[in-house]
């Protein structure tokens, strides 16, 4: 007790010490630690010590893997430069078609090989609008479905050689380039991007075509009138072409002169880069792009249209259908009685 300014202030007793449990401190700080070396222990036990990864170097991939194998990665490179270099246009594939696109087309050469045939075979000869709408077919499907002239195997396959072999008589075994396309093969070799070439001709014809050209080497793949059942407008050509290539549709890249074959590309789920070497530009606007020559495409271009994270080709998803549901409500439909008229 003590008095200040004459009032007693009383000083209570001081705070008694609390008492820490150091054993209870102890198993704590010793169960902490347990804890974190098992976390340090599973992260060390995830981390490998060496990065030599095992790669699938299989040819034959599940079906419906995803994303594709990309034919221009290559494992054993270890500079991450290179491969990323390697691996830019492993993506896509180009499909060439034969005339008008990569060589020069004489479409007066295949009308006259048609008038003769049908001379021969002492039919109507087939007029101009019948002609167009056979661009691209195989003579064996012209024949049979557009001109009527006969259905039976034996006879189609007679007249299909015979009119491919006055074509050839016609055109003298004289092919030339168009302007731009050896630059833009070269180009695409460059960068190794796989190649097919896809013609309703034989097989025999084209490769003595190549030869004289020579361009032979080229292409990976090559799909003749030998290897399909129907040419144009159906995709079975460019379908074909991308099985033995091993992509999928959506990595390849079509190039024609058509409207023909830019149907039947986008039927096969294909990307179309249209040619002005036969139809003005105009006409071909169906097309993914439109160029007058091939060495105005850049491996940019590929690219892009290589891309498929895109909504023009659907999600993939079915659609659902509707049903019509049953209107419980009474018709309304008025009905007339013809006796009372």
């Amino acid at each position: 007790m003590a008095e200040i300014l004459g009032r007693r202030i009383t000083m209570a007793s001081p705070l008694p010490k609390l008492r820490v449990d150091h054993s209870k401190n102890s198993s704590i700080k010793a169960l902490a630690m347990e804890l974190a070396k098992e976390t340090y222990s599973f992260k060390e036990d995830r981390i490998p010590k060496k990065w030599d990864y095992p790669t699938d170097t299989s040819v034959d991939r599940k079906p419906g893997l995803w994303p594709p194998e990309n034919k221009a990665d290559n494992p054993s490179l270890h500079n991450p430069l290179l491969r990323q270099e390697r691996m830019g246009s492993g993506w896509l594939v180009a499909i060439f078609e034969w005339e008008g696109v990569l060589i020069e087309d004489n479409t007066d050469l295949e009308r006259q090989a048609w008038l003769a045939l049908s001379q021969e075979e002492g039919k109507s000869p087939p007029p101009a609008f019948m002609l167009r709408r056979i661009e691209g077919m195989k003579n064996e499907q012209a024949i049979s479905e557009v001109l009527c002239w006969s259905r039976d195997p034996a006879q189609m396959r007679r007249m299909a050689t015979r009119k491919e072999d006055i074509y050839q008589a016609l055109q003298g075994g004289i092919y030339r380039l168009r302007a731009g396309s050896r630059e833009f093969v070269n180009f695409l070799m460059h960068y190794n991007i796989p190649m097919a070439l896809v013609s309703t001709r034989p097989r025999k014809t084209l490769e003595a075509a190549i030869g004289n050209i020579g361009i032979e080497g080229y292409f990976n793949v090559m799909v003749a009138a030998e290897d399909v059942q129907r040419g144009k407008p159906d995709p079975e050509m460019f379908e074909y072409a991308a099985q033995l290539l091993k992509f999928i549709p959506e990595r390849c890249i079509v190039f024609g002169n058509s409207n023909q074959t830019v149907e039947a590309a986008h039927d096969a789920r294909m990307k179309c880069v249209a040619v002005a070497s036969k139809h003005p530009v105009y006409e071909l606007a169906a097309a993914d792009l439109v160029v007058r020559r091939l060495d105005e495409l850049s491996v940019v271009d590929l690219k892009n249209l290589a891309v498929i994270e895109s909504t023009e080709f659907g999600s993939g998803e079915p659609e659902l259908e509707m049903e019509e549901e049953d209107d419980p409500s009474p018709s309304t439909r008025v009905t007339f009685d013809d006796n009372f008229w």
